[in-house]
């Protein structure tokens, strides 16, 4: 079984700043690091290999050449094969547009399974696994916290809710999105370390995707979200003071964490 973890190299900050130009990140300068929910995706596929050596683990993830390092590191710790897709034309996408770059590229690498993390620390849009399920015309589950099963035929996830869980189980080929909290990631070795460089990172091009992928639907061109504005919210001190009985205390504290989302009502 051939499975593909998608993994982004992300800023090791929420300090970070927007380009008021572009109104993409600006990510010179601030070192980086796996995103936490791409790395739990490597766990998980990296622990269903240890139960069945026949798995195949491909790491693919869209970037700068400095990701290459990040892919190194995927490949220490497990991972069989690893595939850069980096390209200027790439640059300043969006969700969308990114999505559909990888699912071109998904295309060409081949897959059984497609395990992506929830989301990206320096966007949080939880966005790109689905949409690149879509673009594919998979089943998709979002938000699992345990791989249950796996087998040719299906796989049986644990998907976690706010207030529940429930337990899906999803026919191949299919895509998951899994969260930062349900493994813990193994650690490298000095021999997995210097073994990994026998094994280098492979590199994809625009040109290797363009017969599938028209040059206006990929980067900033093919990137329909544009970044209006950015700007720091000002915060108040100011507060309301209320003088009220206990139970009026409890009701009033009650119907604030409501307005704000926090319970339900």
């Amino acid at each position: 079984m051939k499975i593909a973890v998608l993994i982004k190299q992300v800023p090791d900050s929420t300090e970070i700043t927007v380009d008021k130009n572009t109104g993409t990140l600006v990510r010179d300068g601030v070192p980086s690091i796996m995103n936490p929910d791409d790395l739990a995706g490597l766990e998980a596929s990296l622990a269903l290999k240890d139960k069945d050596d026949s798995i195949d683990i491909t790491v693919v993830s869209m970037g700068p050449p400095q990701a290459a390092g990040m892919l190194q590191e995927a490949i220490a710790r497990g991972a069989d094969h690893a595939v850069l897709l980096t390209d200027r034309r790439l640059g300043g996408a969006d969700t969308c547009a990114t999505s559909r770059t990888l699912a071109a590229a998904l295309n060409k690498i081949g897959y059984d399974f497609i395990i992506a993390g929830r989301q990206a620390i320096d966007g949080d849009t939880a966005q790109v696994g689905p949409q690149t399920a879509e673009r594919l015309g998979l089943p998709q589950v979002t938000y699992v916290d345990e791989i249950l099963e796996l087998t040719p035929e299906y796989a049986k996830v644990k998907k976690s809710l706010e207030d529940e869980e429930q337990v899906v189980k999803v026919k191949l080929p299919a895509v998951i999105t899994t969260l930062s909290g349900m493994n813990k990631p193994r650690y490298m070795n000095c021999i997995d370390i210097v073994d990994s460089f026998n094994n280098p990172v492979q590199i994809m091009t625009y040109d290797d995707i363009k017969d599938d992928l028209p040059q206006d639907l990929i980067g900033l061109a093919g990137s329909p979200t544009k970044v209006h504005r950015t700007f720091t919210k000002n915060v108040s001190a100011a507060t309301e003071k209320f003088d009220l009985p206990a139970d009026e205390t409890a009701d009033r504290i009650v119907e604030a964490l409501k307005e704000k989302q926090l319970i339900k009502k």
